[in-house]
């Protein structure tokens, strides 16, 4: 927890030249019509004609690493296209059946990109990728659930390798696991990927957990597990509602300069009016903020805990310490 966060910004040039090649084809390519217009949307976000959603900020950070030398492996059931197709990162002609990867066309001298829809096994999948990340530490290793409550097939290779292979056998992973999380109305067995499991088993900075609730946290979020010389798991509580929710939005300026944020203050500027603070996580925040803004509250300020394992008393300590003596905090 005492590591420093690492500067995760990139030159924004550099940033908008990504963007426009995930928005290109080849000329003899063609793909499905919904497909033409989400590479046209991420064309205009290139452009900075439009905000930047959790797609595009995924697909920088992948970008970014990819043209520094970092090899990226992902694989998930679904993890092609995204579960809620959000991703696209494998496109298929409607004409031939041929296959584009725009992440494997960035520069000659990029580094790998695999992306594989695996089966569902998630404790051998899991378990592999595990290994894999071992062996290549240096990479970045993403496994992904199709819905974050999968992870509880993969629960014995948490238990006996992620969460304490570090104090064991003194083998370090810097392995990601992405865990789509949110109660969207798909009922119960699709909507919680277990974050109070995951608590049972942090101790010692073992490894992270965090709920990133804007495309730019993500993607400095990304960059810093690689970036950071400093290996440990990381599991990563990614939305559902989010990706596509207008408010959930960055800016080419929010992905070029600074990092990942463990707590993000409250963005209204009510410092000296707020009678409450409300510490929060996720998707909540923009529930939260709806429902302020339709009641003209400006005595409420509201805080995300992005980071939520290892949380540096200190840092919460920052956050709250612009508020008055005695305001009280409310989770």
């Amino acid at each position: 927890r005492d590591v420093p966060d690492a500067d995760t910004g990139v030159d924004k040039d550099i940033l908008k030249s990504l963007l426009e090649s995930q928005s290109k084809v080849p000329a003899e390519f063609r793909p499905h019509p919904k497909i033409e217009r989400i590479l046209e949307q991420r064309a205009a976000m290139a452009r900075e004609e439009a905000p930047l959603d959790w797609a595009a900020a995924e697909g920088l950070a992948f970008a970014t690493l990819l043209l520094e030398g970092t090899r990226i492996r992902i694989s998930g059931q679904d993890s092609e296209r995204g579960t809620f197709s959000h991703r696209h990162s494998v496109l298929h002609s409607i004409t031939d059946g041929d296959v584009y990867v725009p992440l494997r066309h960035l520069s000659p001298k990029q580094a790998d990109f695999e992306v594989y829809n695996s089966p569902l096994s998630e404790a051998g999948v899991l378990g592999f990728e595990y290994g894999y990340s071992i062996a290549y530490p240096d990479g970045l290793t993403i496994w992904e659930a199709q819905f974050g409550d999968f992870v509880n097939v993969a629960q014995p290779i948490i238990d006996q390798f992620i969460s304490s292979a570090e104090d064991k056998w003194r083998s370090l992973s810097g392995l990601v696991m992405l865990l789509p999380h949110g109660y969207e109305g798909m009922g119960p067995e699709h909507s919680s990927a277990r974050i109070e499991r995951l608590f049972s088993l942090t101790a010692e900075d073992n490894m992270q957990v965090a709920y990133p609730s804007t495309p730019a946290q993500l993607f400095h979020l990304l960059r810093r597990q690689v970036v950071r010389p400093w290996r440990k798991p990381l599991f990563v509580l990614t939305p559902k509602s989010l990706l596509r929710h207008p408010a959930c939005v960055s800016t080419m300026d929010d992905l070029a300069v600074g990092r990942f944020q463990r707590i993000l203050p409250d963005t209204k500027g009510i410092v000296g009016k707020a009678e409450r603070v409300l510490l929060c996580t996720g998707k909540i925040y923009y529930e939260l903020n709806e429902e302020r803004e339709k009641l003209k509250r400006d005595d409420v300020a509201i805080v995300r805990v992005e980071q939520l394992y290892p949380l540096q008393p200190e840092d919460l300590g920052a956050a709250l310490g612009h508020y008055a003596d005695n305001t009280p905090g409310v989770w």
